[in-house]
């Protein structure tokens, strides 16, 4: 038999269901929740809590659902310090640095890449993850992707095969033999382990016609597709991605007009990664324009050892209200709601009757702290599924 859990003397409850409070964010102040096992029973004002078996005192603090990270890279070995030290000295970043995290992870043991992957899913955990997909990548053939995912797969049910990251070393002139790979002994090896399939669609990588053929083949093997769309430069990645029903296009750095309508006409959710351009010194999405087209926008980390190495969902919701032009909630909306939709999961990023109950409290009374004070380290506690594991 489950225990019921009230967390009473909530200062603001962020919930995302606007049936249950103020705004997008179903904000209610002076609030309470109750946990029913792995799930969320109840929220609503404090004075009108049901009984429960046990209650937590949260002070007056914040309380906001779980944040879902909808993109990182976390199978991997291996540590790019001097490429960042090098790039934080005037050279520009391009995605040759992939392949030393190749030949590190390659030569990893199965033990040590899922040392590594839990280590850095508990690092964010500890800042309020409670949702995380991943992707391989860092292999780069049949075996070793396959490998990448079943390690994933033992940690997170949100698995990404991105075989498609970059063309692998021994390809390196038969660029069209590669994808052939990856659309054929590699998919094969790799589509009962994930959820999801992705591509890196951009100049140094796979162009359009590459990456609809990678994306094909893994629809037709069952995989939903995801995109790594216009990072570096303008391309075709964000409207094929809306084009073949991507969950989800990534990055949408640099995008036209026509690339703006796509998002906000389609399903296809726009998930800005703003470590990504800190860490490159590179120009930032603007997040104001796709928000006031109308699209979806997604909040993400992009965890990885070249490019982003951040597993903190809170920087990024600070990076994004300073640099991108979103509002606290908007910013806070995108990290929870904004990454369950582009994951397509309705029982993650909400905290309302039914979902499951992950959340955090923060050690403010506003969820508006997370980018009022950047840096800190707010979060005070974390439940997964209801239990208290932080």
């Amino acid at each position: 038999m489950t225990k019921s859990t009230l967390i009473r003397n909530i200062g603001t409850l962020v919930t995302n269901d606007p049936t249950l409070g103020e705004g997008p964010l179903g904000v209610i102040e002076g609030a309470a929740l109750v946990l029913d096992g792995d799930r969320v029973a109840w929220a609503g004002p404090g004075a009108d809590a049901p009984a429960t078996d046990e209650a937590h005192d949260a002070e007056g603090r914040a309380v906001l659902p779980g944040f879902v990270d909808s993109h990182s890279h976390l199978v991997f070995a291996g540590d790019r310090t001097r490429e960042f030290a090098a790039r934080m000295s005037g050279r520009p970043y391009t995605a040759g640095g992939i392949r030393s995290t190749v030949a590190a992870t390659r030569a990893a043991s199965d033990a040590e890449l899922g040392a590594n992957l839990a280590r850095y899913l508990h690092e964010a955990l500890r800042q309020g993850t409670t949702t995380q997909e991943t992707k391989s990548g860092y292999g780069l053939t049949p075996e070793q992707e396959a490998r990448a995912l079943r390690i994933a797969g033992e940690h997170t049910d949100e698995v990404t095969y991105l075989g498609a990251h970059i063309v692998a070393p021994e390809f390196a002139d038969d660029p069209a033999g590669y994808v052939a790979q990856v659309t054929g002994p590699m998919l094969d090896a790799c589509a009962p382990h994930a959820r999801w399939v992705d591509v890196f669609c951009e100049q140094g990588a796979f162009d359009g016609d590459q990456a609809r053929a990678i994306l094909t083949a893994g629809r037709a093997k069952g995989l939903t597709p995801r995109i790594h769309a216009n990072q570096l430069s303008y391309g075709p990645g964000v409207q094929l991605g809306v084009e073949l029903g991507a969950a989800s296009a990534d990055h949408c750095t640099h995008l036209t007009d026509a690339d703006v309508d796509a998002l906000a006409q389609g399903d296809t959710v726009a998930t800005l990664l703003p470590g990504c351009e800190f860490s490159t010194r590179a120009v930032y999405p603007d997040a104001r324009r796709l928000l006031d087209a109308g699209a979806t926008v997604a909040l993400s980390t992009d965890c990885n050892p070249g490019s982003s190495f951040t597993s903190s969902m809170p920087f990024c919701i600070a990076v994004a209200v300073r640099e991108m032009g979103m509002t606290p909630d908007e910013a806070v909306w995108g990290a929870t709601a904004g990454g369950a939709r582009a994951l397509r999961r309705e029982d993650v990023g909400r905290l309302s009757p039914g979902a499951y109950a992950d959340l955090l409290l923060l050690d403010a009374p506003s969820h508006v702290h997370l980018a009022y004070r950047p840096g800190v380290p707010l979060t005070a506690a974390v439940w997964r599924r209801g239990v208290r594991e932080v």
